[in-house]
């Protein structure tokens, strides 16, 4: 059965049939270094060329017999072009094929993965926009804590996106490497330039300094890349799921209209798909513990790496993939309550402006900032304890009231204020 979370573009570029065809790709390109050398001739060359193909279920059949899938490979495909067949794998090893094929997989699932990324990154900020002036609290440790809006909640997401598009490009760039240098790394069989000439061919940069492969360094920069993108659509998700709280609402992710949320409880509108994506995040975050472990190898080289990259290489791409897909739609259809975000914002009772009362007492009256502290801090508690609202237990203190009247009070728990370089932060973070 096929895991819910493939989508099609991955599952083309981890398919059998495309890796396949990877290593097809490959030991061509080394037959047409060959051929520019003299090695292989004209004629022989365009019988490859011509004749060249593979048959997935033929080099199985010769797996079960040989336990080597390269082998395998290789037979199959000098079975399809005839006697000239015996040029291809001339010089090579497993891994010169093997590790040049990943670095194209990866790079395609790096181009899905990115291109997915910009749909979704131009979806968070159009939310951005739309309620870049729409009050909200921000809140720390859980606790009302200013006012923000809830625009620049919604930026503060696009930008980390913004650096998580920067390190999978990255790491794109870390990963276009081939090698074509032999089993130990020294190029004994197969000179340099015919690994230059391949490289070229496939847009790939030559490894400065392999061994029998691509040191997995460039390999676990992937994993954490992708990592990283799953950490921030992680904490996306999260930010959703304590907004649809039912204490909260301010902010819910779609619900169809044919949709359902508990079998017993008809009531229920569950954040189901920022639940997902969170559970999915552990998940892909746990690949990086198993490609670091994967850098460190035997000597020139060992296998250990390779049975675990077989899982993590796909699995981490499909989920990246999905992940975006899945939160993509819930950014697009977020079910918004401004009514919400203002009563929340009126929640405490004015406790939001108790900073800018500080700083004033502070600042224009000269008060000592402990002995203001003290008087914002012994009101702001009574306030928590219901005993009215913040605005007028301040208005009623002996010590600030011979400071600050209320009308000048009132006009320090208005949101202008705190808003007022909104626009120059969306301004800098669309540069």
């Amino acid at each position: 059965m096929i895991p819910r979370y493939e989508t099609k573009e991955m599952k083309e570029i981890w398919s059998l049939e495309n890796q396949y065809r990877s290593w097809e790709v490959v030991e061509l390109a080394v037959c047409h270094a060959w051929a520019k050398d003299g090695v292989i001739p004209p004629e022989a060359m365009k019988k490859i060329d011509e004749r060249s193909g593979f048959d997935a279920d033929e080099i199985l059949k010769i797996e079960a017999e040989v336990q080597h899938d390269m082998i395998a490979f290789d037979t199959d495909m000098a079975n399809h072009v005839g006697p000239e067949g015996r040029y291809i794998h001339l010089g090579l090893t497993s891994s010169d094929v093997e590790d040049t094929a990943s670095a194209l997989r990866l790079r395609q699932s790096l181009d899905v993965v990115i291109r997915e990324l910009d749909v979704f990154m131009k979806d968070v900020l159009e939310q951005a926009k739309k309620y870049k002036h729409t009050p909200s609290v921000g809140r720390s440790h859980g606790v009302h804590a200013e006012p923000i809006t809830f625009g620049l909640k919604i930026l503060n997401w696009y930008s980390e996106l913004l650096r998580d598009h920067k390190r999978l490009e990255n790491a794109r760039e870390e990963i276009s490497c081939g090698k074509i240098s032999g089993a130990v790394g020294t190029y004994a069989h197969c000179p340099p330039h015919i690994e230059a000439s391949v490289c070229a061919e496939l847009g790939l940069k030559p490894d400065l300094v392999s061994t029998q492969i691509i040191q997995r360094d460039r390999h676990a920069v992937v994993m954490f890349a992708l990592a990283s993108l799953g950490g921030a659509m992680e904490r996306i998700a999260t930010e959703i799921r304590h907004l649809q709280r039912t204490e909260v609402r301010e902010a819910l992710e779609p619900f169809g209209k044919k949709q359902k949320g508990s079998s017993a409880m008809p009531h229920k509108r569950n954040p189901i798909q920022c639940e997902k994506i969170c559970g999915m995040a552990r998940m892909l975050r746990s690949f990086t513990v198993v490609a670091q472990e994967n850098v460190a190898l035997w000597h020139e080289r060992d296998i250990s790496h390779s049975s675990t990259e077989r899982l993590i290489w796909p699995d981490a791409f499909h989920l990246a993939h999905y992940m975006l897909k899945t939160l993509g739609r819930v950014v697009r259809g977020l079910d918004v309550s401004p009514r919400r975000l203002q009563e929340d914002l009126e929640l405490t009772g004015g406790l939001v402006y108790s900073q800018r009362v500080l700083l004033q007492l502070v600042e224009k009256y000269n008060m000592r900032r402990e002995d203001a502290y003290l008087a914002v801090q012994r009101n702001a508690m009574k306030t928590w304890n219901g005993e009215g609202h913040f605005l007028d237990l301040l208005a009623g203190d002996e010590l600030i009231k011979g400071k600050i009247d209320r009308t000048e009070l009132a006009q320090l728990f208005t949101n202008e204020y705190y808003f007022r370089f909104v626009d120059e932060i969306f301004a800098r973070s669309e540069e």
